[in-house]
Parts: C-alpha cells; structure tokens; sequence
C-alpha cells in the first residue's frame, strides 16, 4: 500500500496539536535526530492506528520500502529530540516564556490596548480639539490628555483592584496596588469570575487601564468650554475611584450584576451609560455655556475632526475585539459586527439629517458612526451579524430623535448644557445597545463567552425574557448609582474650587485659562485686547492686518500674524 508522505506544514500542526511541540520542526528533520537512532534517513509521514502510531518512512526509489512501527514512549523520544534542535524565542524553558503564556494571545491583547489608547490619545484629544469653537481648542484637547494621564497613575496604585481584584462589598473590590514585580509576571486572572487568560497580569492591568481612561474622556465631552480646569483635575480621579470601579466590578470583575447574568459585553452600560448619565449630572452641577457660545460653537477644522473619529472609529476593533481575552472566535464576531453596526448607523443617521434637513451634516455622520459603535458594544460578541445591522439603524434613528426631537421639546435637556450631547450618543445609545442585547443575544455566541449555560436573548424563547429584564435592571442601577455619586463628588469639590469658570475667562477662552492658542493669528507679542478682538465677532468679521501691541493680564498668547476674525 503507498502512503503519500505528510507535508511538513501538516506534520508540524499534528506534532504541536497532539505533544504540544512549540515552535517549527527542525529543517531538515533528518539531521536533528542522533546517528544511533534507529530511524534510517527519509521523509517522514505518519497516520493514527489505534493506541500507537504507525510511521512510514520512505526511501528513494531503488531502495525497498521500509515501515517502523513506533509504540508512543518512542514517539515521545523522537518528539524530544527534535524539540532539542530547537532553539532561541521557541525554547519552552525561556524565564520570560512560561509553559502558560499564549504568545498570540498575549500579543493581540496588547495590540488591543493599544488600539483602545489610540481612541484616546491622540484620537479623542484631536477630536476635542477640533469640534469646538477656536477659543476652546487648546482646553478642549487638555482636558481629555489630562484625564488619560490621571487615571493611569490612579488605577495602578489602588483602582485596578477595586474593579477587577478579590470581593469588598458585592458591587465593589478590595483596592490594592498593582505595581508589584510578582503580582505583575504570573498569570492574569480575575479571581471572582474564574478567568484566567493566558498572558501576564501586566497585559491585563494596562487593557483595562484604557477602558477607564476613555469614559472620564468621553465624560468630558458634556463640560467642555466652561468647567473650571482645576476643578476637572480633581474630579477625575474621585469620579473614578467612586464610580467607574463600582460598575466595572458588578459588571465583569465579578460582581453581582455579574453573577445573576447580566450581559455587558464591552461596556455598553459601563463606559457608555455611565459616562452618559455622569455627563449629563455634571452638566447640570457645572451650568451652562456663555450665551454666546451656546447659540453658536462651530468646530474650529471639520477635517481634523474627521481624523480623530476615524482613530476613534479604528480603535474600536481593539475596543470590543480585545474583550474576550483572547485571540478566539468571539474576538472575530465582535470586530466584524463592530464595524457593520457603524456603518448601518452612519448611513441611517446621514439619511435622516438629508430627509429633515436636505443636506448631509459631516457632523451628524460622526455623530452616527458612535452611535452605532456605542450601541454594539454591549452585545458585540453575542449577536448575529445580521442582528448588528438591526442594531445599527435603531442606533441611527433612536439617538437621532433624542437629539433633534425630544431635546428640543424637554425643558430638563434645554436647561442642561450637554456640550457635545454625550448624553444622547452615549446614554441613549449605550442603553439602546444594552435592551438590543437582552433581546438578540444568539445563545451558541454566548455559550462562547458566558459562565451561564442557558444564557439567550428574548427573540431565543426559553429563559430570555428574564435576560431581557435583567439588562433592564442593570441600567437602572448604573443610571442610579452615576447620578448620586457624580452629584456628590462636584458638590464636595464645590467647597473648595469653583466649578465653572468666571465670565471673564469664559468670554476669551484659552488664552484666559492656559496662556496660549490653538492657532497664531494675533501680531509678533500681541496679547488680546477686548477693545480690538470683539470675541462676540471673533467668527464673522473679514481679517485685517493690525501692528499694534496690547498686553493682557493671562501671561504670554499666541505669536503670529494679527488677523482679527
């Protein structure tokens, strides 16, 4: 009987699947097995039989056939030698190579949290930067810098704990630096939930990191252009370490929202809800925007707009691929369904603003494309494909109305000053994604991802109504908690730092409350001067040229060429 001989790619994958060999056989093979073996020089191919393997080794032509049968000690031995042969970054004994780590693991894993940080530096600080009125560029694009940096230090001395380390309080963990060399090399695990993924703690800690710093960022977006910065600085890591822990821990670090079944799958409730429904309550506390700014805030560069939501839009492969730990199945449904929900949303919400207001708004396209990528994040790894492009024009039409509808006609949402209208592109649409889920979540995805055997969405039958108003439930408890705890940080903060600025910073801006510009258009030392530069015409007078030097009480500004805007 002839044997047709095995590849040496499909011999490397059947070794590695059944003897977890690491890394590629030797080449050639012949040369790497001892002279005393009793193997004779061939190519080797192989097949099962029963409880040992039968080897075949074929010779050139003008020799006869010869077959080996080997019993699995032999096999081992052979195994052993060539695993010998091999060396450097495929050497098992490797100190920075335990027999645990998933180098492809390990290295998406990273590859998301870098991904996610881009979304927030530099993607939300070009974003900020750029969709405001000019003279808040500079504090717009401040702001979200700060808060990445802040929340860093804050979640690797004590935070990362309490949202991810051993049971405090049922909603809540024990906090704890995670700095240490020994906690940071071993296995990363989640001791309430069971994971353990198969790369350090190091590479979980710092995944984690960027999902918090990205919801004190999308956060900020509500109080641009009048919240003191000073008071900002305080509220980040206070608002963190009392809010964003708790529902990170009751939702995936083990907590009991996280044990009854709650299906959160990348942050739909706990970065975009939470940081909705804060937004909005701090609005309220900070107050509003000079008239002047609310009634007009044009972006300063629609084109640098574009690129930080591209970066943003990018990013979230990263955002809701790198959820499930791991380089699997899931992370593939969830990338896909991500940007299928985006776009369906960017499509919806652009067709709207041409219906109702017969041009496509390049703003409103942006504001569709986070609908739909805030709405698919709860369910992204759970849900058909099919059911993300339900999901992407509900998110490009529920939001839609919240903003151009029912805003208008709510007095509460007319008082609020919501700058970017985070509470609509986040909240609603975060909350949207979260019922979507408790209804369309396919019950072999989530057999995938959820300790729960029976998990399904209501659409499934069985037990999915339940799921349906345990989501529910959920939200009202992020939307509770968020309310009362952002109300009493600001108002703590409030007796020692006012919370929003004074008229007259307000009225010029950055160069007021940081000394400098985005853009130099004022002469060679020229400081700003209300008798030339009129900020309530900044935006509709034709530029003229002026030599003169005026000196402002806020430092240095901006140097260039004088235009008066």
């Amino acid at each position: 009987m002839a044997y047709r001989p095995w590849s040496r790619a499909m011999l490397d994958r059947r070794l590695s699947h059944e003897f977890r060999i690491l890394g590629p056989l030797p080449r050639p093979f012949q040369t790497k097995l001892p002279s005393q073996t009793r193997l004779p020089p061939s190519d080797l191919c192989r097949r099962p039989f029963n409880s040992f393997h039968t080897i075949f080794f074929r010779r050139p032509p003008h020799q006869h056939s010869h077959r080996y049968q080997a019993s699995f000690s032999d096999l081992k031995l052979i195994i052993k030698l060539i695993a010998m042969g091999t060396t450097g970054a495929y050497d098992a004994l490797l100190p920075a190579v335990p027999e645990w780590l998933n180098k492809g693991d390990n290295a998406w894993q990273m590859t998301a949290s870098t991904l996610v940080s881009i979304q927030s530096v530099p993607g939300l600080v070009i974003l900020y930067g750029s969709i405001v009125k000019k003279k808040w560029a500079v504090n717009s694009a401040f702001m979200a810098l700060y808060a990445f940096a802040a929340v860093l230090i804050c979640w690797v001395l004590v935070c990362y704990r309490m949202a991810f380390g051993d049971q405090l309080l049922p909603f809540w963990g024990k906090g704890a630096p995670a700095l240490g060399q020994k906690y940071l090399i071993r296995q990363a695990a989640v001791p309430e939930t069971g994971s353990e993924p198969f790369y350090p703690m190091a590479t979980l800690v710092y995944f984690q990191f960027t999902f918090a710093a990205i919801t004190l960022i999308l956060l900020a977006g509500s109080v641009l252009g009048r919240m003191n910065i000073k008071a900002w600085m305080a509220f980040v890591p206070l608002w963190l370490i009392f809010s964003y822990t708790v529902g990170a821990f009751s939702l995936w670090g083990g907590g009991f929202l996280y044990q009854w079944g709650v299906i959160d799958y990348s942050g739909g409730y706990v970065i975009h809800l939470s940081s909705g429904i804060a937004g909005l309550t701090a609005a309220y506390w900070v107050g509003p925007r000079l008239k002047s700014d609310r009634e007009r805030f044009p972006p300063n560069n629609v084109l640098l707009m574009l690129a930080g939501a591209g970066l943003l839009w990018m990013g979230w492969s990263g955002f809701n691929g790198g959820a499930p730990y791991a380089a699997n199945i899931a992370a593939s449904i969830a990338v896909l369904n991500t940007n299928i929900c985006a776009a369906t949303s960017l499509l919806v919400w652009t067709s709207l603003d041409v219906i109702f207001f017969k041009k496509p708004s390049v703003i409103g396209a942006v504001q569709g494309m986070m609908t739909g990528l805030v709405c698919i994040t709860p369910g992204a790894g759970v849900v058909q494909s099919w059911a993300a492009i339900v999901m992407g024009i509900l998110s490009g039409s529920i939001p839609w109305v919240s903003m151009m509808i029912l805003h208008k006609k709510s007095k509460l949402l007319q008082k609020v000053d919501d700058t970017l209208g985070v509470f609509h592109t986040h909240a609603v649409a975060g909350l949207l994604g979260g019922l979507l889920t408790g209804l369309l979540a396919e019950p072999a995805l989530c057999r995938l991802l959820k300790p729960e055997s029976n998990t399904r969405g209501a659409f499934y039958g069985g037990n999915g109504g339940k799921q349906f108003m345990k989501q529910i439930v959920a939200a009202l408890f992020v939307i509770g908690w968020n309310i009362v705890i952002t109300t009493l940080i600001l108002l703590a903060i409030k007796l020692f730092l006012p919370l929003r600025m004074p008229d007259e910073e307000l009225v010029i801006g950055d160069d007021a409350v940081h000394g400098e510009e985005a853009y130099a258009l004022w002469g060679d030392g020229e400081r700003y001067d209300p008798t030339k530069h009129d900020p309530t015409k900044q935006d509709w007078h034709v530029s003229s040229y002026s030599g003169e030097i005026a000196q402002s009480p806020y430092g240095s500004g901006a140097r260039g060429v004088t235009v008066e805007l």
